[in-house]
């Protein structure tokens, strides 16, 4: 499925961060990526995130998986969804779907959520602070849009649901099979299903926030730094009142906190590992023995392709015109020449194939990737 007569730059321009659209069935080929029973299957796994929400006549519950086998049976009449998060980590057709969605960098991909619903199942009218496409896969769901949401915005009382306690729509679509609903940050929303086997799949992108920046980099600096690197203050002024912090003791503070937060190199590989930290480590595909490189160049030789494990995270960072750093799932790696394009490749492209009289440290590179799962080999004949 490849998306037709949708023009990226003018969605980057005009819409992207700044208002919703609805785009109607752009593919040219829509086909539901997964089926119910799969995605039933998937939220019974203990390593899968999962969620029930079903709307009594007076309150939300929530539910969190594993779902028992039976839960499914057992369904009133209430109407319920049920949300599995990182699908695409799991199925490979809907890892594909985010392939259409690339031209957002692939550092501010989060995951691919899955929804089914009964007839007037959904989660109630809320906001994300992040970007979201919703695709319409199965079945039918009325979107309702509202106005910019704040911290300030009152929200229901609920342990494990943040729900606008006022919501009024603005604009109202219903989406079929393929059509495509983008919502900004902070937009409220609420979906709701008409009809059984509403199927809805909701790509949703990552948004770091300044505290938890801040935070996250000041935990990775701290262990470094030296007991002994103080504050000095040679050729102290005496001052009329010994009680006062003075101007030059703030400004001489702040720069040594300044000089530090701001170094900008050590900041880019600090970013680089925090951001590709991988979001389900349980999805492991390291090989039972580790590979040598012979047999990385034996597989290549083969012309198997190279394919991604669907759950890794990967990014670089230009350091000059012919060298990187590659990042994935947290690990860094240096890269100049051949293997440079080679990691720049692999970023882009979620299957690879790769010559097998590549550069020894290309080959040493995939070689590493290979034994700590983040790349494999379709070994099948």
């Amino acid at each position: 499925m490849d998306l037709r007569d949708f023009d990226v730059a003018a969605f980057l321009q005009d819409y992207w961060q700044q208002k919703p659209l609805l785009i109607r069935s752009p593919w040219d080929g829509w086909s539901n990526p997964v089926e119910p029973d799969e995605l039933a299957g998937l939220a019974c796994e203990p390593l899968v995130e999962s969620r029930i929400i079903t709307r009594r006549e007076h309150a939300w519950e929530l539910e969190h998986g594993p779902v028992a086998e039976s839960r499914f049976a057992q369904a009133g009449r209430d109407p319920w969804t049920l949300l599995v998060q990182s699908v695409d980590h799991h199925v490979a057709s809907v890892a594909a779907l985010l392939d259409q969605f690339r031209f957002v960098p692939n550092w501010r991909v989060d995951d691919v959520m899955v929804s089914y619903a009964v007839d007037g199942g959904g989660v109630g009218a809320h906001f994300d602070h992040y970007d979201v496409f919703l695709v319409q896969g199965l079945g039918r769901r009325r979107w309702e849009i509202g106005p910019l949401c704040d911290d300030e915005t009152p929200l229901l009382r609920h342990d494990g649901l943040r729900l606008l306690a006022d919501f009024r729509a603005t604009e109202e679509w219903i989406l079929e099979p393929g059509d495509i609903l983008y919502v900004p940050p902070r937009v409220a929303h609420r979906g709701t299903a008409i009809g059984d086997d509403c199927m809805t799949y909701s790509i949703g992108f990552r948004a770091p926030s300044r505290g938890e920046l801040i935070e996250a980099w000041a935990d990775d600096m701290v262990p470094e730094l030296s007991d002994s690197d103080r504050y000095t203050d040679p050729h102290l002024a005496q001052q009329d009142n010994p009680g006062e912090i003075s101007a030059e003791a703030i400004t001489r503070l702040q720069h040594m906190i300044a000089e530090t937060l701001l170094d900008r190199s050590r900041f880019a590989r600090w970013f680089g590992q925090f951001n590709t930290a991988p979001k389900n480590p349980e999805i492991d595909w390291r090989p039972d023995h580790p590979a040598g490189v012979d047999e990385i160049r034996q597989w290549l030789s083969e012309g198997r392709p190279l394919v991604r494990n669907p759950a890794s995270r990967f990014s670089f960072i230009r350091e000059t015109a012919s060298s990187i750093m590659l990042f994935a799932d947290g690990q860094c790696f240096a890269c100049a020449e051949d293997t440079a394009g080679f990691a720049q490749a692999i970023c882009g492209e979620a299957q690879l194939a790769v010559a097998p009289n590549s550069s020894a440290a290309t080959l040493e590179l995939i070689t590493a990737l290979f034994n700590t799962g983040c790349l494999a080999f379709d070994l099948e004949d």
